[in-house]
């Protein structure tokens, strides 16, 4: 599951409208921080307590309502709202 994430997360880095390298790895470092059972994904609590934007947004982030949303969730959520 995280590798997916991964590979999610390199496409969307290698396209023009998230090409952010050290943007990129600070959202990876923060999300890993945030991340308390380290299972790759976010519930809403940990997202309040290390991801206070991303706690925000969750709905928005999460429109399938799974109750957690992965690193690749963040990215495309970034992605469509650049576009």
């Amino acid at each position: 599951m995280k590798r997916t994430c991964l590979m999610l997360i390199a496409a969307l880095t290698a396209s023009p409208v998230f090409a952010q390298g050290a943007g990129m790895q600070k959202l990876q470092a923060r999300f890993d921080a945030a991340d308390a059972n380290h299972d790759g994904k976010l519930t809403l609590a940990e997202a309040q307590a290390g991801m206070p934007r991303v706690a925000k947004r969750f709905d928005q982030i999460d429109p399938a309502h799974k109750g957690y949303v992965t690193l690749g969730d963040i990215g495309q959520y970034i992605a469509q709202r650049r576009q």
